[in-house]
């Protein structure tokens, strides 16, 4: 006989009814025994094949994928509730959010009046800076990205904050070659490339890259103060 039947909610609020049954005294035993710890590897591979999947085009996948996603949501949320010190539940995640989203977009719910594009990406930094007490732009991204991902990230928000903190310094080589290059698929053929040359070099690319943004971190914080 089974211990509980299936959550009679649909669509969230059965998905959050169901992570309870599983994470009560006489639920799953796996369930239970997963922390935030242990489940970011999980939270990291769903990211990823929700990215396949947009990649993909597959509308099918797309749905699975972010299901995947908000499962992960869902869990995190029903251990945090279980904290003794400091519990919260997903109605306080999704309240957070939602609060932050008003805050940052004072062109829609304040009177800043109308922003362009890039006017509304650096409010939006320049606001996070100020609501997390943040000293550096370099604060809030995290080291642990993959490399070409923190670059990316690194370079964006130096753009939209302030010309001039320390910009990424670019060889007449590379420029040269920025001329020659066509387009997403050329960039992304040359990147491959490059990643094959340093690996018949026995060069670790990520290593290599991540060192660069290291020093590249260092060299906004000195100029920034």
């Amino acid at each position: 006989m089974a211990k509980h039947n299936p959550p009679s909610k649909n669509g969230v609020a059965g998905l959050i009814a169901l992570m309870n049954i599983l994470r009560s005294e006489d639920g799953c035993a796996w369930d239970n025994e997963q922390t935030h710890q242990s489940l970011i590897e999980y939270l990291l591979e769903e990211s990823f094949e929700f990215a396949e999947a947009v990649e993909s085009g597959d509308r099918q996948a797309i749905r699975e994928e972010l299901g995947d996603v908000l499962l992960q949501v869902v869990f995190h949320s029903r251990i945090a509730q279980e904290d003794k010190l400091d519990p919260f539940n997903i109605d306080d995640v999704a309240n957070v959010i939602t609060n932050k989203l008003v805050k940052r977009h004072p062109h829609i719910f304040g009177d800043s009046g109308e922003l362009s594009k890039e006017q509304v990406e650096a409010n939006w930094e320049q606001i996070k800076q100020k609501e997390k007490g943040r000293t550096s732009i370099t604060d809030g991204v995290p080291v642990a990205m993959p490399a070409l991902m923190h670059a990316d990230k690194l370079i964006t928000r130096v753009k939209s904050v302030d010309e001039n903190i320390a910009q990424v310094k670019k060889s007449p080589r590379v420029e040269n070659l920025a001329q020659e290059l066509q387009g997403e698929e050329e960039v992304g053929q040359f990147l491959l490339s490059f990643v094959a040359m340093c690996n018949e070099k026995g060069i670790d690319s990520e290593s290599a890259l991540r060192k660069a943004i290291s020093k590249y971190r260092d060299e906004i914080k000195k100029s920034e103060n």
